[in-house]
C-alpha cells in the first residue's frame, strides 16, 4: 500500500471503532464523539478500561499492534461485564466485532473499579506471557536482534556457529514491511517449518502484499562505513527454501522476510571497485581492512607426498582441507601461507586464482562482454543516492536490477533503446545508496560478485557482539556444550586489537541479579 491508501485504511478503521464502540463511550460517562476522533479515542479508550495511556504507542507499532489490538479487545469487554472465558474467546476469534453486539444489544452497565487482576492462575500466566512477548517483539524488531553465523564467508573473523547481537539502532531501525506476521520469527516458524507471514507468494501485487506498509526506517546515529560488518536481507532471494519448500520455484518474498546474510561492506556508495588478483581496490587505491579482518584464498600446496603432522594442523590453523591430486588444497590467509612455506615439507605454495581475462558467467553483471571472475572484476561504479549515470547498452546490465526491482520503475530495453515508465531514458538519477558485500573467505562467499549491489533498503543492522559460540557440527547438545568457544563469548565484533571477552561482566550482572530477587523475595514474605 501507499501512504495515501494506508491513510484511507487508518480512516476506515476509525469508522468501525465508532460505530462499534460509541455506545460503550456514553456509558463509561464519555461523550460519544470522542470515539471518533482518531488517537484521542485511544487515549479515552485507555481510561475507560483503566489502562495506561502510553498503551496507545504500542497500537501504532507494526507487529507489536498485532498482540495488542487482542488484549484491548478483551479488555473492553470486561469493562462491561463480559469477562468469562467464552466472552474472551469470542472478542478474539471475531477480530473484536464482539464488541458491536455489547454496543447495540446488551444494556450492560460500565464497570468503573473493576479488578485488573487475572481472575486465575492460568490468565495470570497468560497476561504474563503475552506482555513478555510483546516486549521481547519490540526489542527484537527495533532494537536488538539475535543472528546465527551459519556459513564461513567471514571465516577467522565470524566463525561458523558464532551468535551474534545484531544492533538494529546504529544504521536505523528498518519499520517491518510485513504487516501480519509472527512475533519475533523471520522468515519461518521455528519447529513448525512454515513460513511465519502472510503474503502472496506468487505475486508481487496480490491482495496480501499490497497490505504491506512502504519502506520506513526510524533515523540511526551512524552510516555505513567501508569494511564495516552489516548484516542485510539477501536481494536475490526469491525462493522459498527456508519454510520448507525445497521445489527451487520462484516465489516472492517481502523484503523484511528475505534471508539474512552477513558479509562486509568492501565498497560503500559513490566508490569505484575492482578486485585484482583477489585483491579489492577501491577508487585504484588497495583498500585497508580492519586488523580484526583475515582476508584468505585458497592455495595449491605441493609438500611431493609428504602429509603435514597433527602439530603442523593446528599450529597453522588450518580449518579447510582438499586434495588436488597429490596436493593439498588449503584455506589461508598470506600470512598464513607465509608461515606454511616455511616447514621443510613444503616444495611450493601458489594462489589457486582465475586469471584476468577469463569469463564466469555466475559473476555479475552475467554478461560476456565482461570477462570477469571472482578474482579479478570490475572496475564498476557503486551507485549513490541523487547519482546521475548515462544509460547504454554497455550501462544497463549493471543497473538493470536497481532500475526495474528495487526502485519499482517499469523497464524496457529495445537493442540500444531503454525505456523508464514509458520515456525514453538516456541517463538514471539514483533515488537510495547502494553497497557492495563481500565476504573475507574470498572464493568460498556467495556475495555481491554474484548478485550484484545491495540497496540501504535492504540493510538490517550491526553486528555489535558474540554472545555465544560452539561447534555447530558437534554430534549431540552435550558436545556442543563441550564445544564452546569461551574465549568467544561477549567478544566486541568491531574494533582493533585482540578481541576482549566481557563474559566476567554479563556473570557479575547476572549473580546481582539472583542476589537482588532473593532478597527482595524474603521481604516479601517477612
Amino acid at each position: 500500500m501507499t501512504f495515501t491508501e494506508w491513510f484511507l485504511f487508518f480512516v476506515l478503521i476509525q469508522i468501525i471503532h465508532f460505530l462499534g464502540t460509541w455506545k460503550l463511550y456514553k456509558r463509561a460517562g464519555r461523550k460519544a464523539w470522542e470515539a471518533a476522533v482518531p488517537i484521542y479515542n485511544a487515549v479515552v479508550l485507555m481510561q475507560i478500561i483503566n489502562r495506561p495511556k502510553w498503551w496507545v504507542i504500542l497500537l501504532f507499532i507494526p507487529i507489536v499492534n498485532l498482540l495488542m489490538f487482542p488484549i484491548v479487545w478483551v479488555e473492553t469487554c470486561r469493562s462491561f461485564g463480559f469477562n468469562k472465558r467464552p466472552d474472551t474467546i469470542l472478542a478474539i476469534v471475531t477480530l473484536g466485532f464482539y464488541i458491536f453486539y455489547i454496543n447495540y444489544f446488551t444494556d450492560a452497565p460500565y464497570i468503573e473499579n473493576r479488578s485488573l487482576q487475572p481472575r486465575s492462575t492460568l490468565g495470570e500466566w497468560v497476561s504474563s506471557i503475552a506482555f513478555a512477548i510483546i516486549a521481547a517483539t519490540l526489542v527484537h524488531t527495533y532494537f536488538m536482534q539475535p543472528y546465527t553465523i551459519p556459513t564461513s564467508s567471514l571465516e577467522k573473523t565470524l566463525l561458523v556457529g558464532d551468535y551474534l547481537f545484531v544492533s538494529k539502532f546504529h544504521y536505523g531501525a528498518r519499520v517491518p514491511m510485513t504487516t501480519v506476521a509472527a512475533p519475533m520469527a523471520h522468515d519461518t516458524i521455528p519447529l513448525v517449518g512454515t513460513k511465519s507471514f502472510l503474503s502472496d507468494d506468487k505475486n508481487k501485487d496480490g491482495l496480501l502484499n499490497k497490505l504491506s506498509l512502504p519502506y520506513m526506517r526510524i533515523p540511526g546515529f551512524q552510516k555505513i562505513k567501508r569494511n564495516d560488518i552489516v548484516v542485510f536481507s539477501w536481494p536475490a532471494d526469491t525462493l522459498a527454501l527456508m519454510w520448507g519448500d525445497n521445489s527451487g520455484k520462484p516465489t516472492y518474498k517481502p523484503i523484511d522476510k528475505r534471508t539474512n546474510y552477513v558479509k562486509r561492506a568492501v565498497g560503500v556508495p559513490g566508490d569505484s571497485l575492482e578486485v585484482r588478483d583477489g585483491y579489492v581496490f577501491i577508487n585504484g587505491k588497495r583498500t585497508v581492512l580492519p586488523d580484526r579482518a583475515k582476508p584468505q584464498w585458497l592455495h595449491i600446496v605441493d609438500t611431493n607426498g609428504e602429509k603435514f603432522s597433527e602439530g603442523a594442523v593446528k599450529r597453522y590453523n588450518i580449518r579447510e582441507w582438499g586434495m588436488q591430486g597429490d596436493k593439498y588444497v588449503l584455506n589461508l590467509t598470506d600470512e598464513e601461507a607465509a608461515l606454511i612455506a616455511k616447514n621443510p615439507i613444503v616444495k611450493s605454495i601458489e594462489k589457486n586464482l582465475t586469471p584476468k581475462g577469463n569469463f564466469d558467467k555466475s559473476i555479475f553483471p552475467h554478461d560476456p562482454r565482461y570477462l570477469w571472475s571472482n578474482d579479478n572484476f570490475g572496475p564498476i561504479y557503486i551507485p549513490k543516492k541523487g547519482a546521475t549515470v548515462a544509460l547504454n547498452s554497455k550501462t544497463i546490465p549493471f543497473y538493470e536490477q536497481i532500475i526495474r526491482r528495487y526502485e519499482n520503475n517499469n523497464l524496457t530495453i529495445f537493442e540500444d533503446d531503454i525505456y523508464i515508465n514509458g520515456e525514453k531514458a538516456k541517463e538514471y538519477t539514483f533515488k537510495q545508496d547502494y553497497y557492495w558485500m563481500m565476504g573475507d573467505n574470498r572464493q568460498r562467499s556467495l556475495d555481491a560478485r554474484s548478485w550484484g549491489y545491495v540497496p540501504f533498503d535492504h540493510v538490517v543492522g550491526k553486528p555489535v557482539m558474540i554472545w555465544l559460540s560452539w561447534d555447530p557440527n558437534a554430534p549431540n547438545f552435550m558436545a556442543k556444550l563441550g564445544s564452546i568457544r569461551w574465549d568467544r563469548m561477549f567478544t566486541t565484533v568491531g574494533g582493533s586489537g585482540k578481541s576482549v571477552s566481557y563474559l566476567w561482566v554479563v556473570l557479575v550482572l547476572i549473580g546481582g541479579y539472583m542476589v537482588y530477587s532473593f532478597r527482595k523475595s524474603k521481604r516479601k514474605k517477612a
